[in-house]
């Protein structure tokens, strides 16, 4: 489908519209899809509830990909930074695919299943016709499929006895964080992949959409278990520090400009056999022009999106990717793009809102820690 066929194309619906319809949902257009920003108690509660328990996302607007056979991996490394022969059964890797500039095309989740030698990868709804034409320039048609599974999400600190209960043969206890496996949850075959998007331990479920409803409808017999909105999902990522693609990447932006140099192999990056490779090179050596940061502002007003960043002697000096109200933090903070001399942890700038200049300065990022769960360390 080509841009402007999507631009007026009616927006999809994922197997699970009538659901949030029935539990109140109301739904907006994001990334071409009708999805529920919010449910009836509304983001901040969502927000607060999926920090204390566990929040349940609907993320099937997103792509899944299989990459069949061997040469899929060789393929799929002409594109992105990251060491893909590597990966083990089960394991998982965040990537981005790249342009010849270096410039970010997508941010995905490349999985190597436990069973079998695909490859499953996971990008976003907004890119994912656009990844699949690019990879297809890489790889015979008949070894690449954007697959019809739903994919659904429970994150927080609860979600891993929800998911214990249902799920076969003690996987949770096998399953540290960016790791994955084929199991059943209540009979029904699912991929479960310890990941997720809000800084919380969680898990994100590939499933069949003819089981996506009962297999919701069953997570949500747990009292800890709430259905969740965009909206939440976003400030959850946001205090996470953690990239919304068309925000902090685009193809204009590096990962070491993003932050995300750890993406980069040094062994691959030596090769020089990936798109971008000489650019992301000479950016590791000299720094880039620009770096993304976390602001932290001195203020009870947010500083949105398209905000300018200034210094102290009122110079522009960067602009606001993403900013909101915390929840947890209840204070304003926000992520953007400064110039390289900058981009220093205490650093003092002013974030100019309304015509009004806000004081504000660079802190560490997260916002708030991850709490990630490795092998080895199950709760």
């Amino acid at each position: 489908m080509t841009a402007n066929a999507q631009a007026n194309a009616a927006p999809r619906r994922t197997t699970l519209y009538n659901w949030h319809l029935a539990n109140g949902g109301k739904m907006v257009e994001f990334a071409g899809y009708e999805m529920p920003i919010q449910y009836p108690t509304g983001i901040m509660t969502e927000h607060l509830h999926t920090r204390e328990h566990a929040g349940l996302f609907d993320v099937s607007h997103m792509g899944q990909i299989v990459l069949r056979g061997s040469e899929a991996v060789a393929a799929l490394e002409k594109h992105v930074p990251s060491d893909v022969q590597s990966l083990k059964p089960g394991q998982m890797r965040y990537s981005t695919l790249l342009n010849e500039w270096g410039g970010v095309i997508d941010d995905l989740i490349i999985v190597r299943p436990d069973t079998g030698y695909d490859l499953w990868v996971i990008v976003n709804a907004s890119r994912k016709e656009h990844d699949l034409a690019i990879i297809r320039g890489k790889l015979p048609s008949n070894l690449i499929e954007l697959v019809n599974r739903d994919l659904i999400a429970l994150q927080g600190p609860h979600a891993t006895h929800v998911i214990r209960a249902l799920a076969d043969n003690d996987v949770v206890e096998k399953l540290g964080f960016m790791n994955s496996a084929w199991t059943k949850m209540s009979g029904m075959p699912v991929l479960l992949m310890r990941s997720g998007y809000t800084g919380e331990d969680g898990f994100e479920i590939s499933v069949d959409p003819q089981n996506t409803e009962t297999l919701v409808n069953i997570l949500m017999q747990d009292t800890d278990v709430k259905p969740i909105g965009l909206g939440a999902r976003d400030t959850l990522r946001l205090e996470a520090g953690l990239c919304l693609y068309g925000h902090e990447l685009n193809e204009k932006t590096t990962p070491v400009e993003a932050g995300l140099k750890w993406v980069v192999n040094k062994a691959r990056l030596s090769q020089g056999e990936f798109a971008g490779a000489s650019i992301l090179e000479s950016e590791l050596l000299n720094l880039p022009e620009r770096s993304r940061v976390g602001i932290m502002v001195d203020d009870k007003a947010p500083a949105r999106e398209g905000t300018e960043i200034q210094n102290t002697k009122g110079e522009k000096v960067g602009e606001v990717t993403s900013g909101g109200f915390s929840p947890t933090l209840q204070k304003p903070i926000a992520m953007g793009y400064v110039d390289k001399h900058l981009a220093v942890n205490g650093t003092r700038l002013q974030l100019i809102v309304r015509g009004r200049p806000l004081s504000a300065r660079i802190v560490p990022l997260p916002f708030v820690p991850h709490r990630y769960i490795n092998k080895g360390k199950m709760p």
